[in-house]
C-alpha cells in the first residue's frame, strides 16, 4: 500500500515536471518573454547637464522598469550609470555593452564602472564600435544631457529610423537636437520630446510596439528617405 502511494506521488512529480517544462516551452515560442529593450544614452561627464539631470536619469531608469522594459546603457559613467542605478532600485534590469575587449580593460584601462548591471558585454570596438551596436541592439534611444557622442549615438538611431525620445531640459546635446533637426530640414522621424521622464517614456514605447524596432516606414519623414539622403 505504501509502495503504491509512493509509485502515484512520485508520477505526479513528473507528470507536474512536464507541465512546467510545457509551459516554459510555450512562453519561449511567444513574444511573452522578450522585453523591449531602451538605451539611455547621455553625457559620461554630467558637468554641462543642467542641476537635476542626474535625478532626471535615475527617474528615467526607474520608468524603463516599471514599464517592464530592459534598460541599455553603454557601460560608462555619467547619465547612463545613474538611469541604471534607478533601474535597478526597482528591480530592473539592466544590460550594458562596454568599448573594452575585457573586464579588465573595462576597469583599468577605460576606468568604467560595474556596479547597477545584471551583464555587461565587452564589445573590443572601442566608443565609435560600441555606440553603433548599442543602439542597434536597442529598440528604442532615450536621449538626456549629453555631449559629442550621445549625439552620434541620437543620429544613428535616427538614420536606422528608431524611435528615440529626448528629454529637453537635462542640458548638453539634448536642449540642442530639436534645433538641428529642424535646421537640418530631414523632418523629426521618430524622435519624441518630454520635459519630463514619465511623459517621455510614455510618449516612446507606443513607437516601440507600433514599430517593433528595425522596421520603421519611411512615411514618417517628410520626404522619401532616399531622397533625402541624396540632398545631403
Amino acid at each position: 500500500m505504501r509502495k503504491t502511494k509512493a509509485v502515484k506521488k512520485e508520477v505526479a512529480k513528473k507528470l507536474m515536471k512536464r507541465a512546467v517544462v510545457s509551459k516554459n516551452l510555450e512562453s519561449l515560442n511567444s513574444r511573452d518573454h522578450l522585453r523591449y529593450k531602451i538605451c539611455v544614452s547621455g553625457a559620461a561627464e554630467t558637468g554641462l547637464c543642467s542641476k537635476n539631470a542626474i535625478s532626471l536619469a535615475e527617474e528615467v531608469g526607474r520608468e524603463i522598469a516599471r514599464a517592464g522594459m530592459v534598460l541599455v546603457t553603454g557601460a560608462t559613467s555619467g547619465i547612463p550609470y545613474w538611469a541604471a542605478k534607478g533601474a535597478k532600485e526597482v528591480g530592473g534590469m539592466v544590460i550594458g555593452l562596454s568599448p573594452a575587449s575585457s573586464e579588465i580593460a573595462h576597469v583599468k584601462t577605460y576606468r568604467l564602472p560595474t556596479d547597477y548591471h545584471d551583464l555587461i558585454i565587452y564589445t573590443g570596438f572601442e566608443y565609435a564600435g560600441r555606440n553603433l551596436l548599442l543602439t542597434r541592439t536597442a529598440d528604442a534611444v532615450i536621449t538626456i544631457c549629453g555631449r559629442v557622442g550621445t549625439l552620434n549615438e541620437f543620429t544613428i538611431a535616427f538614420e536606422d529610423r528608431k524611435p528615440s525620445g529626448v528629454l529637453e531640459g537635462s542640458g548638453g546635446a539634448a536642449d540642442m537636437i530639436r534645433d538641428i533637426l529642424t535646421k537640418a530640414k530631414r523632418g523629426f522621424g521618430k524622435t519624441v520630446f518630454a520635459k519630463t521622464p514619465k511623459e517621455l517614456v510614455k510618449k516612446i514605447i507606443p513607437l516601440i510596439v507600433e514599430g517593433d524596432s528595425g522596421a520603421h516606414s519611411s512615411a514618417s519623414y517628410n520626404r522619401p528617405y532616399q531622397l533625402e539622403r541624396d540632398n545631403v
